[in-house]
């Protein structure tokens, strides 16, 4: 994992993290016990879902930078479908409260979302090559008659 990579994970899971003890505590608040640990579940949930992808498309476009875009579009709609999945299956649970743990899904996906967001539009990565341009700047030698 390159440096801006291991950032980019950093940047989004530590605020998805602190909302995830947000919506812990607001499920306690909530629903008691049952509504904090629906929150964590879905809390985790998402956090996996999320840094799985983020891995995966960082993983992309280093191996197919031609498919990136492809990739990250597929990717998310991949990440939405296994969401909405699980919160099909676990609807009818009696582990843990599925309000608490539907909400905690849907709030850690949009913090996650927001957090790389920013960290992107932070991100200082060069998308042209100083070197190259200057390169192309400096005058071709002459070709010698044959």
């Amino acid at each position: 994992m390159q440096a801006n990579d291991a950032r980019t994970l950093l940047q989004c899971a530590v605020p998805t993290a602190a909302a995830g003890i947000v919506a812990v505590a607001v499920g306690f608040a909530v629903a008691g016990g049952k509504g904090a640990i629906g929150a964590a579940v879905g809390m985790l949930l998402a956090l996996a879902s999320m840094s799985v992808g983020l891995y995966l498309l960082q993983r992309t476009a280093r191996q197919w930078p031609q498919v990136f875009q492809m990739m990250g579009l597929a990717l998310y709609a991949v990440q939405c479908l296994v969401i909405v999945i699980l919160l099909g299956i676990l609807k009818g649970t009696t582990l843990f409260s599925f309000k608490s743990f539907a909400f905690s899904v849907l709030a850690a996906t949009l913090v996650w979302v927001a957090a790389q967001l920013r960290a992107h539009l932070k991100m200082k990565i060069l998308y042209v090559d100083p070197e190259a341009a200057a390169d192309a700047k400096k005058p071709a030698p002459a070709e010698s008659p044959s």
